[in-house]
């Protein structure tokens, strides 16, 4: 099955996608697919906390 550019990407998801990217620093940013469409897009941001209780989010 064959779908245009702009079926498949879009500038509401390239909004999201670079939003997420400009928001994290420690993590990852998935897209989910299904039946050739990103459906979903997920962001896992890691945040380590030290020793002190200070939020660090190096060496992730």
């Amino acid at each position: 099955m064959t779908h245009g550019r702009n079926e498949l990407w879009n500038k509401e998801l390239e909004r999201v996608v670079r939003d997420s990217l400009q928001s994290i620093r420690f993590g990852t940013i998935t897209l989910v697919v299904q039946d050739g469409r990103v459906i979903q897009v997920e962001k896992n941001e890691k945040i380590r906390i030290n020793r002190a209780g200070h939020i660090d989010g190096s060496g992730i």
